[in-house]
């Protein structure tokens, strides 16, 4: 069983805290993204799983078996970095088959594996080249497969397609995708990048500041966000962040008087919440709605027009003059920048937001 726990894991770096009691389940062949800003400890938390850091507190259990205080090689890990790290020297087939060498396996064993795993990353054309020969997508391939010939409980990716170009990345998340599917076994995949993680994980383990914000399932995280950061972080373009102030709850709709005046609607339990409070509505940018009947309409000034084809983005002027909203609209719709666009919102598909940042229960649809 490739289950992995942690309990109340902590890291520090000296007096700078990098981690705070972070416990965690990840069931045995699960893939788990771990995301979020730059510095939030995303990497730091890969690496104590990987053996390369000790943890300043708390325990890692791999398989049941307690490994916090285990080396790398006894931990049954393979890690994948940002850079590919190959042997520039050697080729595909001496790269795969490296550490098995080092483990002195017989030659035959080393063979079958270094076939088996190229077959299965589509690489065995590749087999005799050297890495300086290969494209960056071929190289990640080659990286990939050194870790799939040791066959080992736990994967960990630490942002392995950060190097790569835009189209190349949306080609091998397909790829990370399928070779889940195919091995079956347990992966924990770093990266800054929401569209990884929405298209890859089972579950995704938001984090900043070393603190574990939520974790769930990709649509969970995206239809019920624990909090404004979440809310923020998941979903591109971001979700728009309204500030406010409570009028009062009633009938399982909360009243908000936006900055600006607009008295708006979000069906939201605020009944904990005292009237006057400070707050925010939550909104994304394809909740927005043009029609004559939308509730909780705005009119508001027209900065500027993505167009992208089938969809364009409007970046509006946000209601208390200063921010900006974004809203999705089909392509072919004819706004430009300098036009007033009245858009209004379901009170059912936003969301609302104490002052310290947690989310208020939607009464709303998902």
């Amino acid at each position: 069983m490739a289950t992995v726990a942690l309990s109340g894991v902590s890291k520090r770096f000296g007096d700078t805290p990098v981690l705070d009691s972070v416990s965690l389940e990840i069931e045995d062949g699960e893939a788990v993204v771990f995301v979020g800003p730059s510095g939030c400890g995303k990497s730091t938390l890969l690496r104590l799983i990987a053996g390369l850091d000790d943890p300043s507190g708390g325990e890692i259990r791999i398989g049941g078996r307690d490994v916090t205080e285990v080396g790398p090689a006894e931990r049954g890990v393979a890690m994948v970095f940002q850079s590919y790290a190959l042997y520039p020297h050697l080729s595909v087939y001496e790269n795969l088959a490296f550490a098995l060498r080092l483990a002195k396996r017989p030659q035959a064993e080393i063979d079958q594996a270094v076939r088996a795993a190229a077959e299965t990353l589509a690489i065995t054309p590749l087999l005799d080249r050297k890495p300086k020969a290969l494209s960056g997508g071929q190289r990640q391939r080659v990286a990939i497969g050194r870790a799939i010939v040791r066959s080992p409980e736990v994967f960990l990716f630490d942002e392995p397609l950060s190097n790569l170009d835009a189209e190349l990345r949306g080609r091998m998340r397909y790829e990370f995708a399928r070779l889940h599917q195919q091995l079956g076994r347990t992966m924990i995949y770093v990266t800054h990048d929401q569209v990884e993680a929405m298209t890859l994980a089972d579950r995704i383990v938001v984090l900043a500041g070393g603190v574990v914000q939520q974790v769930g399932a990709p649509m969970e995280l995206y239809h019920r966000p624990a909090n404004r950061f979440v809310a923020g972080f998941i979903g591109s373009p971001g979700m728009n962040m309204l500030p406010g102030v409570l009028e009062g709850f009633a009938g399982g709709v909360a009243r908000v008087r936006l900055a600006g005046g607009a008295l708006v609607e979000v069906a939201a339990d605020a009944s904990a919440a005292v009237a006057g409070a400070p707050v925010t509505v939550g909104v994304r940018p394809e909740h927005w709605r043009r029609d004559a009947a939308t509730p909780n309409a705005l009119e508001l000034p027209v900065m500027f027009v993505e167009a992208l084809g089938g969809v364009a983005y409007a970046y509006l002027t946000a209601p208390d003059g200063e921010g900006q909203l974004v809203v999705q609209t089909p392509g072919d719709l004819t706004l430009k920048a300098g036009d007033r666009a009245r858009l209004g919102f379901d009170p059912a598909e936003a969301h609302l937001f104490a002052e310290a940042g947690p989310a208020f229960p939607r009464l709303g649809r998902d």
